[in-house]
């Protein structure tokens, strides 16, 4: 995200109105508002892997998947943020029809070099004020490695996988593989991350 240098402070209301009709995306916190980067091709990809792996697994149950275009509202920390995929099992979500929702479970974030210091600090702790969020999901798209932060007995509890491990989302009892997650995403030593040509 780029930040506005010339600061002033601008509204939820006034956010929300001017975003429904912006050409590009932001975020807000607290009054600033900032300009969305744009995504590169492993980032897209990587996103598009989770949301497809969710869905099948969510199907029969009462909760969505969602991509980078629906906003999280933390109220209590007076953001509105864009996640790269964002789970919600809330019936006041699902019921809703507004252009962002209130109540995720599980978060997910594809690291950009930019704003990966962002997203593993200040944007964490804006989510730890969210009461429904049960996990926290960082995604390099530089290296097989994922980080998930995981609400247990009220501890933020972290784990690591890298490589070809299996891995586990608690707060939808989610198990896959980082092969799974990283198909077909082209990483920085050129090579493509899972079997595309059907052998």
């Amino acid at each position: 995200m780029v930040a506005n240098p010339n600061f002033f402070y601008i509204s939820p209301d006034d956010y929300l109105e001017a975003e429904r009709v912006s050409p590009i995306k932001h975020e807000y916190q607290r009054g600033r508002v900032y300009a969305m980067v744009g995504a590169k091709k492993p980032h897209v990809i990587i996103a598009a892997n989770l949301t497809t792996l969710l869905n099948l697994h969510l199907r029969k149950q009462p909760c969505v998947v969602m991509a980078s275009a629906i906003k999280v509202r933390l109220q209590e920390a007076d953001c509105y943020y864009y996640p790269d995929v964002v789970v919600t099992c809330d019936p006041r979500d699902l019921a809703g029809t507004e252009d962002f929702i209130h109540y995720p479970k599980l978060v997910i974030e594809v690291l950009s070099k930019s704003i990966a210091k962002f997203d593993s600090s200040e944007k964490f702790t804006d989510y730890q004020t969210c009461p429904t969020l049960e996990e926290y999901v960082l995604v390099s798209q530089t290296a097989r490695s994922i980080e998930v932060r995981s609400l247990i007995n009220g501890t933020w509890k972290i784990a690591t996988y890298q490589g070809d491990e299996s891995m586990t989302f608690h707060s939808l009892d989610w198990s896959g593989t980082l092969a799974d997650i990283y198909q077909k995403v082209t990483l920085l030593d050129g090579s493509i991350e899972g079997d595309i040509a059907g052998n």
